[in-house]
């Protein structure tokens, strides 16, 4: 069912949260269950009821289109100056209703390492196990957010698994984390062949609430701040300008790169850029909008040898798949296309798995745009431990302007080598049984691309993100422990720019566990 209302919205709330995404729709949601206080969720987009949403395997439908931000980045020097693109979702449920729906809570020693009060994997495993309704023995089976396998995986999908435990990569049921190493068919965010985004685990509680106000096709222009304090939001809807008022606390949710797009406008970054633009300064802090961390990530496609395996070639120009899906939730449009995964050390001497495989049984090029003639399968090397930070800069006072980002993308050597030794292990894969039989020829980089230089060339002129934006308002330079904006009362941040470092593993999951955080920060500080 569509989440949206028709309830007339208030002025003033309790609570306002900036953001119906992961980290917005977790915190909007527990703040929410109590029915004494009133709360605000606004997004910029639309409802989440669409095909392309809904439809795991459509995911690649939605770039590109009203409910994509469809950022790109400035010419990348390290990556032949190439200006990237960064889907980010702008619909109801975030990039929780466009990712490939993979689920890894990341490894303890993330949370550990960063020495902050509340975040230790003692303090955040409770939470994990509290979100999930996980289908894994061992796990809590009635959380918020459902984590299923695929009933029906491709079979190139099987033979990716057998092939990586034949190339020495132990099999694991439980690559969720915090012991992330192995091999396993995909853990997903799926529900009988349907997408389960926050949409879902969350908002579908609470949006009846009379408490609760969700707000759409609604774009925030700035926070409101007076006297240090956040006082509410500026709003447009539809060129429409007004003002929302806020009694207790704001929460921005707004992603890794619209939060400190956000900030900035609000007169909270660097003062000297600030001023530049014209922009009043409320508190002088560099720190926002930079750190930018991302995954980077490298692509390897290869042809599939005549056989019964064809994985999901053709999908698009069977109706009858759309029509089976509708009717019964199965077949390959159920696929989220990521359906194994491998989580691997690509050197030794490493604490914990510095890559992730990502195994896809179709071609998957230029982020899903390019075709290939013959069916095909893909494995991407997705690097956990990136060294390149980049930034996010607001352009211009017009809070509609798109933000200066760039990602430095492979800036650091280390990362390039890093890439390499992912692809020398994915080929490594490739020729082991079954796929020794499977495969006809290597597409992407190619039997001529061997040497060092060759491959560098290629990672550089080739490589994307893993759509994993993080750390651009991190707790510790820009929030403190508790996900406040340092300098100013009542305003919180809760998405993953709040992280410190960004995690090992893919970042969903860790950007609901910061919207939990969040609302367990205010309604205990509410009691003090």
């Amino acid at each position: 069912m569509s989440l949206l209302k028709k309830r007339p919205a208030r002025t003033v709330y309790d609570y306002i949260v900036v953001g119906a995404g992961s980290g917005g729709s977790a915190v909007a949601a527990r703040l929410a269950e109590n029915p004494n206080v009133t709360v605000a969720l606004i997004e910029a987009g639309g409802s989440d009821f669409t095909l392309a949403t809904r439809a795991p395997a459509a995911f690649g439908e939605q770039f590109h289109k009203k409910g994509d931000w469809d950022y790109f980045t400035a010419p990348e020097p390290a990556a032949a100056n190439r200006e990237i693109h960064l889907p980010r979702a702008k619909v109801v449920g975030g990039c929780s209703a466009m990712n490939a729906m993979l689920w890894v809570r990341g490894s303890d020693r993330d949370f550990d390492s960063w020495g902050l009060d509340g975040w230790g994997w003692k303090d955040v495993e409770p939470v994990y196990d509290r979100m999930e309704g996980h289908f894994l023995p061992g796990h809590n089976q009635d959380g918020p957010m459902r984590i299923n396998r695929l009933t029906t995986p491709d079979a190139t999908a099987v033979a990716f698994v057998d092939a990586a435990v034949n190339a020495g990569i132990p099999a694991n049921e439980d690559l969720s984390g915090p012991d992330l190493d192995g091999v396993s068919l995909a853990p997903t965010t799926t529900v009988g062949g349907r997408r389960w985004s926050t949409a879902r685990g969350y908002l579908d509680a609470v949006v009846k609430k009379p408490n609760f106000d969700l707000i759409t096709k609604t774009l925030v222009d700035r926070i409101l701040i007076t006297n240090g304090q956040a006082v509410g939001v500026e709003v447009s809807t539809r060129g429409r300008k007004r003002t929302l008022s806020v009694r207790g606390e704001i929460v921005l949710s707004a992603g890794a790169y619209n939060t400190p797009q956000l900030l900035q406008l609000s007169g909270i970054g660097d003062a000297s850029h600030l001023r530049s633009l014209g922009v009043d300064v409320v508190v002088d802090n560099p720190e926002v909008g930079a750190h930018l961390k991302e995954h980077p990530f490298s692509f390897t496609n290869f042809e599939l040898a005549d056989g019964p395996w064809k994985g999901l070639f053709g999908v698009e120009k069977n109706p009858m798949h759309i029509v089976n899906w509708l009717r019964n939730g199965s077949g390959p449009i159920a696929s989220n296309v990521a359906e194994a995964i491998a989580h691997v050390r690509t050197r030794e001497g490493l604490e914990v798995p510095d890559m992730q495989l990502v195994f896809a049984p179709a071609f998957f090029w230029e982020n899903g745009e390019a075709t290939h003639t013959k069916p095909a399968i893909s494995v991407m090397q997705s690097y956990w431990e990136p060294k390149s930070t980049g930034h996010v800069k607001i352009t211009s006072k017009d809070p509609a302007a798109a933000p200066e980002i760039l990602m430095n993308m492979l800036s650091a050597r280390e990362d390039v080598e890093a890439l390499m030794r992912g692809i020398d292990l994915t080929r490594r894969i490739i020729a082991s049984a079954p796929y020794d039989t499977m495969i006809a020829r290597e597409i992407n980089p190619g039997a001529d691309i061997r040497s060092p230089e060759a491959m560098e060339t290629f990672i550089r002129e080739t490589t994307l993100h893993t759509y994993h934006p993080a750390c651009t308002a991190g707790m510790g330079r820009v929030l403190d422990e508790r996900l406040r904006v340092n300098g100013v009362k009542g305003l919180r941040v809760a998405d993953t720019s709040a992280l410190p470092e960004i995690t090992h593993g893919n970042t969903n999951a860790p950007a609901i566990l910061i919207g939990e955080r969040c609302a367990t920060f205010i309604q205990e500080d509410a009691q003090r």
